[in-house]
């Protein structure tokens, strides 16, 4: 049994990489097929191929944290210990707007989802029915909220595989609308920067992978388990990604360059080519599946968001009473997580540009958070080097160009994006100075100080409180 203020160990591999892929959404490109396509000059499935391999980067960098630091609060917890107590709460502030925000969003776009169904209920009565429905889940605990993900994440699977059988069929019974290597290579008209340019939107699909390491106080086995849950998960995402883009795209039956000059057929450029090459009941099939699996992909980020508060109370950065768990579950802290996220996405739903409005915004804080991880695993492995001897590839070449990676994105944003970005960072740097003012915490890495858990008997992590000993070595993912 968990005591209080500590987490109950229940979740397998499985589980995690149920809430890996529930957050993100097996058919994450629906909605942006269309602009990526047009972006991309039609190589959309090769810049879901580049993206992947651009976020293999951050997810490499997870994966070496969570050995050195399997804590609650992933990110939070990862640059508290390399980089400092101060780096550490801007870490955990800025992940927060993504944990907080990023399930309003699926609440919103599940709410607006089930109102095209059934138009007679209001958007906002579908959002908020769904944030009640899935913090009850939560609040039961995470092992049997992981159990009906399950089921919700093989549907959604189910889908997918009609959809790639169905196209399929259709491909080579009638053949396809465009060259069949056009998704890898383009229409004709291939351009790099186009590519990259689309890459830096197509790496939004994958937010969410990361939220499998706030779970790190859950899981059976160690800490190993959880860095192979996050490169496996992102691996598996990437290639349903592929697979699904790449069939679409060689069913759609405007040509990029079309898509383009039409910015307004590009939001509905995936069920369009679903319509007139399948049949309307795909369409609705699918349309279906992502309104339920949107509630499911917020249960996730409510999940993950709750643990983010938990860690972070624990540390007495939030209000102590967010740390107190019941039967090892941290409901005090989910609760607060839902109260936001029920707020926004209820807000959102009730304006007819709500869904502009958070999308703006709710990247930015979890870009940020994932540069600082990476320069966690430089400060960390790198330059104080506390990993054993140092790699050039693992401890320099894959954090930097992480780092590269999300920075870029970062630029790429919107301004208003940038403005909501910039205005957290600031109240979360005027928190730290009050905090600091208050209470007189240090700022260097921590030694052994932390408000974390304790390790048992004969257990050892590198440097930070914890009760789950690394599993392997504490230089990289095995």
């Amino acid at each position: 049994m968990a005591g209080d203020g500590e987490l109950r160990r229940s979740l397998g591999f499985r589980d995690l990489v149920v809430y890996g892929l529930l957050f993100i959404a097996p058919m994450a490109p629906v909605g942006v097929f269309g602009t990526l396509d047009a972006k991309s000059h039609g190589a959309v499935a090769l810049v879901y191929l580049v993206a992947t391999v651009a976020m293999a980067f951050t997810a490499f960098s997870y994966a070496q944290m969570v050995r050195v630091v399997p804590q609650a609060g992933s990110v939070f917890a990862y640059a508290r210990v390399a980089l400092g107590k101060g780096p550490g709460f801007i870490a955990g502030w800025m992940a927060m707007l993504d944990y907080l925000l990023i399930p309003a969003v699926a609440y919103l776009f599940s709410g607006i989802a089930m109102h095209a169904l059934v138009p007679s209920v209001s958007p906002w009565v579908w959002t908020a029915l769904a944030v009640v429905i899935t913090t009850a889940l939560n609040l039961r605990g995470v092992r049997a909220a992981a159990r009906v993900g399950f089921a919700v994440l093989a549907m959604e699977i189910a889908v997918l595989l009609v959809f790639v059988v169905a196209a399929v069929v259709v491909l080579l019974r009638d053949g396809a609308r465009r060259d069949w290597l056009s998704p890898l290579v383009g229409d004709g008209t291939f351009a790099v920067s186009a590519v990259l340019g689309a890459v830096s939107i197509a790496v939004l699909s994958y937010l969410g992978f990361d939220a499998i390491a706030n779970f790190a106080e859950e899981v059976t086995g160690g800490s190993a388990k959880v860095a192979r849950a996050v490169l496996f998960c992102l691996v598996l995402a990437g290639t349903l990604f592929v697979v699904q883009t790449y069939l679409v795209a060689l069913l759609e039956p405007l040509s990029a360059a079309e898509l383009a000059a039409e910015p307004a057929r590009q939001g509905s450029a995936f069920y369009d080519a679903v319509d007139t090459s399948v049949g309307w009941w795909l369409h609705d099939l699918v349309a279906v599946s992502k309104a339920i699996g949107a509630a499911f992909a917020a249960l996730a980020g409510q999940a993950a968001g709750g643990r983010l508060l938990f860690a972070m109370a624990r540390d007495r950065r939030l209000p102590r009473l967010l740390a107190r768990t019941e039967s090892g579950t941290p409901r005090p802290a989910l609760l607060a997580a839902a109260s936001v996220t029920l707020v926004a996405a209820v807000w959102a739903a009730r304006r007819d540009d709500g869904m502009d409005h958070l999308v703006s915004v709710v990247d930015i804080g979890a870009l940020t958070a994932f540069t600082l991880l990476h320069v966690s695993v430089v400060a960390w492995f790198a330059v104080r080097r506390r990993g054993g001897p140092v790699s050039w590839w693992r401890h320099w070449l894959v954090p930097v160009l992480g780092a590269a990676v999300t920075v870029a994105v970062i630029v790429e944003a919107s301004v208003s994006a940038q403005v909501v970005g910039v205005g957290w960072l600031v109240v979360g740097l005027v928190v730290l100075f009050v905090q600091r003012q208050r209470h007189g915490h240090g700022q260097g890495p921590v030694s052994g100080q932390g408000q974390g858990p304790r390790p048992g008997p004969g257990q050892r992590t590198a440097d930070v409180p914890d009760r789950t000993p690394p599993s392997g070595s504490e230089g990289g993912p095995g």
